[in-house]
């Protein structure tokens, strides 16, 4: 029998996301609970958003363009949702959100923790009406431990796990990423602990609650910081444009003033620098022969590199670097990303239908791609609280039923 590679055979798009069937309950406002969600319904799953009646998610106020008194972050990260309003302050409202837990597969909640616990909505009254659920509990620094009731944000989870202390140039203030990455970070580690316990569940039948700190992320992406200072008293810092004792990786000057990152860290690519160079030489110099030497002796290199790039106009120099096999890209501004050829080849900018304005917005498209069960952008952002209030509780109430809790404020 022929060995069969998943090359051999193009993938047939089921135009089914790979999540189709998976209902997933968003509770929580912000970034990092509902970036998570967001993902898992880029990927097919029926996302369901709960606002508190008179109470919108404050992320359908946030990013920095305007337009007609609306802003932009809740049309990327409440895509792919449905909209609805409930308080579960309410014993009604409780009742009511533990029956769609009786139909649910997911719930997604960056509460504080023990919020659910005040509600009456703790792991163990869920479990009671879906054994097989699972609660992602996305927090700052975790359920339990010392810190555990802390409010915790991006900003300051970044700072605590270290990883903030990393960023900038020696002996300056370490400088935030103008994004809130703390919180995506979290979300991409909820969605990896919502699939895992997914999958196990297939196999018992049995739910379970992921826990996703905010800290911990930001932890977890830090590479080899921990057993550096455990073997050798290491405390990594922050080194500018660059990483100490990986050389060549820094961005350099071109002849029209533009930057561009070089990577050529690894033997192989260094001396196809070198050559591109017209300094072949270099390759052979005992000070930048081996990866240990040219981190030992980066400055000197990297004047070396740039007295040759500062040369060379910026659209020259990608293609010359390019041709010779070495890595090598500009530092784009989203102006830039967003007409990028390679972008646009990937469907990486994405239209979104934005109701709210009635016009069409950009926005980042769906990673990673699965080409059996592609996700996609099927909408944007619902326009307003509830929007999805008849629609989604059709299922469960009737006409009258809806009409007294809407009355009673408690959709």
């Amino acid at each position: 029998m022929t060995e069969s590679h998943p090359q051999d055979t193009p993938a047939t798009p089921s135009g089914r996301g790979a999540l189709d069937g998976v209902r997933v309950l968003e509770l929580g406002t912000l970034i990092a609970g509902p970036f998570g969600a967001r993902l898992l319904g880029d990927m097919g799953a029926d996302v369901i958003k709960f606002e508190a009646p008179g109470s919108p998610d404050p992320l359908r106020g946030w990013g920095q363009a305007e337009r007609d008194g609306h802003r932009f972050l809740w049309t990327v990260h409440a895509r792919n949702k449905r909209a609805v309003t409930l308080d579960l302050r309410d014993e009604r409202g409780r009742a009511l959100f533990l029956d769609m837990v009786a139909t649910a597969d997911i719930i997604v909640e960056n509460f504080r923790p023990g919020t659910l616990e005040r509600f009456g909505l703790g792991y163990d009254v869920l479990r009671e009406r879906n054994r097989g659920i699972i609660l992602v509990r996305v927090s700052g620094y975790g359920q339990s431990g010392p810190d555990s009731a802390r409010t915790g944000y991006a900003s300051v989870a970044e700072a605590v796990s270290g990883l903030r202390h990393l960023n900038g140039y020696p002996g300056q203030r370490p400088p935030r990423l103008a994004l809130s990455l703390g919180d995506t970070l979290a979300g991409m580690f909820a969605v990896q602990g919502a699939l895992a316990a997914l999958y196990h569940r297939t196999v018992t039948g049995e739910g379970q609650v992921v826990d996703c700190a905010l800290t911990e992320s930001c932890l977890a992406v830090q590479e080899s910081t921990i057993p550096d200072y455990d073997m050798g008293g290491v405390v990594r810092g922050p080194s500018g444009t660059r990483l100490d004792g990986i050389a060549p990786s820094n961005i350099y000057p071109s002849a029209d003033g533009s930057l561009v990152v070089i990577g050529a860290n690894q033997d192989t690519l260094f001396r196809r620098l070198c050559a591109a160079m017209g300094r072949p030489e270099l390759a052979d110099d005992e000070r930048y022969a081996t990866h240990i030497a040219r981190g030992r002796n980066q400055d000197e290199l990297d004047a070396e590199i740039e007295a040759w790039t500062s040369t060379v106009p910026t659209e020259d120099l990608i293609e010359t670097l390019t041709a010779a096999g070495v890595v090598v890209g500009p530092i784009n501004t989203v102006a830039e990303v967003v007409t990028d050829p390679q972008m646009l080849a990937r469907d990486m900018i994405v239209a979104h239908h934005d109701e709210r304005i009635g016009e069409t917005v950009l926005g980042p498209g769906v990673v990673p791609k699965l080409l059996g069960t592609p996700g996609s952008v099927r909408s944007a952002g619902p326009a307003t609280p509830g929007h999805h209030n008849a629609e989604v509780y059709a299922d469960f109430l009737d006409a009258q039923q809806l009409a007294d809790l809407r009355a009673a404020g408690v959709v």
